[in-house]
């Protein structure tokens, strides 16, 4: 059984002020390295096989971190890049209500072309990788789009903040991916939860 730990990214400056970064790359702050380096003594517990990333920095800078003890195989696969949100990124929640009320932006990736993607994505970590244990550094809407495709209460999704550093697990199980567990903060300091 294939198994997948997505890990969204540490924070940056524009998470922590409330900007749409999508494909802009912005880097992590003190306090998403922070996070970073919290992922990484509790992903240390386990094994894994390989991990992989994007080639955003906020992304690759957290798999480094993690990787400092782990040391494992680093793959880049930008199937799993954030959502791009045309127009709407670098503005804050309040700029975008004002500007596109209907949250809908100019030059928007659909999200049907993210779910393609990142299932294309999924496909080929399960083809590369059968029956291996996966870390996945990824983005919050690339974990939004995996929770609403793959988890079985798809109500429950409706409200979920996803934090950075926090952590989803899926399962490859009977020709189909599951989601198990998600948005998983446990390993968090109390400073560390945004």
């Amino acid at each position: 059984m294939t198994q997948i730990c997505l890990v969204r990214h540490g924070q940056t400056e524009w998470n922590l002020l409330g900007k749409l970064q999508g494909q802009t790359d912005i880097p992590l702050n003190e306090t998403g390295k922070r996070q970073a380096e919290e992922c990484r003594e509790f992903l240390k517990k386990s094994e894994w096989d390989v991990l992989i990333t994007t080639s955003l920095m906020r992304a690759r800078r957290t798999a480094d971190i993690i990787n400092e003890s782990l040391e494992l195989p680093i793959v880049e696969m930008d199937h799993f890049k954030e959502r791009h949100f045309g127009e709407g990124e670098g503005l804050s929640r309040e700029e975008r209500e004002k500007r596109y009320p209907d949250f809908i932006f100019p030059n928007m990736e659909s999200y049907e072309e993210l779910v393609d993607r990142v299932q294309v994505g999924l496909e080929e970590i399960h083809t590369q990788f059968p029956d291996r244990k996966v870390l996945l550094v990824a983005h919050g809407a690339v974990i939004n789009a995996v929770l609403r495709e793959f988890h079985q209460e798809k109500a429950v999704l409706e409200h979920v903040k996803l934090f950075n550093g926090c952590l989803t697990n899926l399962h490859f199980k009977s020709e189909r991916w599951a989601v198990h567990s998600y948005n998983e903060v446990g390993h968090l300091s109390e400073h560390s939860k945004s």
